[in-house]
């Protein structure tokens, strides 16, 4: 059952100094979300979108496995560490090597479109089709991204998609966890965006939002 308040939480902690954030607890709270993202909402869209979960997953292993490698230097620590240690190790480019930079960025935009579709979600009605609200966030965030063909795939799939109220039901299960993660909504989505700008804004300032 998804738990709203451990991702509200867990972002809110991960919020540190310097306008940096805890590693370690963005991708305990994002966990939460794509657990719930992919298992029961994605799987609603078909094989088209398997290759996400998959990705995700093995992405956010990569990175829980720099931080346990590196935990006595704590240079996997925060974003902000991570960032600079690499850059300065030659390691963002390094053959042979996987960055945990580049995987972050990845992440990060899984994380864009997540968010935004939950917006769009919130300001439904129950009886509403949730496809529109899919596809416009997808076309701003992970279709950037991605190539024709998956483009197109993606798009008729959303086509499936049910209304706001079965989509909720199959996410939150009982009632009761309906209306507490609508009521929990509006304050998760604004952490998750300070969260989000504030790695924005990092990359930005290494000119890393292209890192092959």
């Amino acid at each position: 059952m998804f738990n709203i308040e451990v991702v509200h939480d867990k972002f809110e902690a991960s919020l540190c100094e310097d306008d940096d954030v805890d590693l370690e607890l963005y991708l305990e709270s994002f966990e939460e979300l794509s657990n719930v993202i992919h298992f029961r909402f994605l799987s609603l869209l078909g094989t088209i979108f398997s290759f996400v979960n998959k990705d995700l997953q093995q992405k956010m292993d990569h990175l829980n496995n720099l931080l346990k490698d590196n935990d006595t230097t704590h240079t996997y620590k925060t974003v902000k560490a991570m960032i600079e240690h690499e850059k300065e190790s030659g390691l963002l480019y390094k053959t042979g090597f996987v960055s945990g930079s580049r995987t972050l960025l990845r992440i990060h935009r899984g994380l864009d479109f997540i968010q935004l579709f939950l917006k769009k979600i919130g300001e439904l009605q129950d009886h509403d089709t949730t496809y529109v609200a899919c596809r416009e966030a997808y076309d701003l965030t992970l279709a950037k991204h991605h190539s024709f063909m998956i483009k197109n795939g993606a798009k008729m799939a959303m086509y499936t998609l049910p209304n706001r109220g079965q989509l909720l039901k199959r996410v939150c299960i009982e009632e009761e966890e309906i209306e507490r993660a609508l009521s929990l909504l509006p304050k998760t989505l604004e952490v998750s965006s300070i969260v989000y700008t504030r790695i924005d804004t990092l990359y930005t300032a290494h000119n890393l939002h292209d890192l092959p």
